[in-house]
């Protein structure tokens, strides 16, 4: 789209949401390849969310099991079997590993191009920027910062930034495609980048396969001997 048609704050919003994912369930298959400054690795992930209720993930390598995720609004399990290790508890240690303050909703939201707060609680400006709509709060906070950039062909994120300024943390998460399936404009591509002072975590996300509303199952057990992560 060449011509930006310049609307109101008001009506990208409900353009956003008259757009947001409306399915009970996903079922896909993807890669993903994460890099941080000590190690690069390409995996294979099946994923599954319940709406609101429980997002699954498990990474297999060449065929080989590697690690699973269980993610529920009040919980975040995880084990992987390199190290024998495990997390059972809040949302502290995705926080930490992404660098932003994170809930089940965000994640869910992040993983469906969905912006990852409620534009609807509050009050946010909006300009045209480099062919697409920027949106920014109202009352700006010091040590706190994000911005959302939408398409203007379907209201679905391009881009949206967490800042941290605090802490020297800046969270990135792009969308480069969407693709039409059964009526839902739903991403091919995420792209993560964490950034914590100097160090700089990347995960890139394709999206292979996608289903709807499939009966779902979530196994999960942390497997006897593992030995729990601490945070700092």
């Amino acid at each position: 789209m060449d011509n930006i048609e310049d609307i109101s704050t008001k009506k990208i919003i409900s353009n956003h949401y008259d757009n947001t994912f409306n399915q009970k369930t996903v079922n896909a298959n993807l890669n993903a390849k994460y890099s941080d400054h000590k190690t690069s690795t390409s995996v294979n992930i099946k994923l599954r969310i319940d709406m609101d209720k429980t997002i699954w993930m498990s990474a297999t390598k060449f065929g080989f099991p590697l690690a699973k995720v269980k993610i529920t609004p009040s919980r975040v399990s995880y084990y992987e079997k390199l190290k024998g290790t495990y997390y059972d508890g809040d949302f502290a240690l995705l926080s930490e590993w992404l660098g932003a303050e994170l809930d089940y909703q965000k994640v869910q939201n992040i993983l469906l191009g969905q912006a990852v707060l409620n534009l609807k609680k509050e009050k946010y400006d909006s300009k045209i920027d480099n062919k697409l709509y920027q949106l920014s709060p109202k009352n700006a906070n010091e040590l706190f910062g994000i911005l959302f950039f939408m398409n203007p062909d379907n209201f679905k994120l391009n881009r949206q930034e967490i800042t941290n300024t605090e802490k020297q943390q800046m969270l990135t998460v792009s969308y480069s495609n969407y693709k039409n399936i059964k009526g839902e404009q739903f991403p091919e591509n995420i792209n993560i980048r964490a950034t914590d002072h100097n160090n700089l975590t990347t995960i890139n996300i394709e999206y292979k396969s996608v289903e709807f509303n499939e009966e779902l199952t979530f196994p999960f057990e942390i497997p006897t001997g593992y030995k729990q992560i601490s945070l700092k």
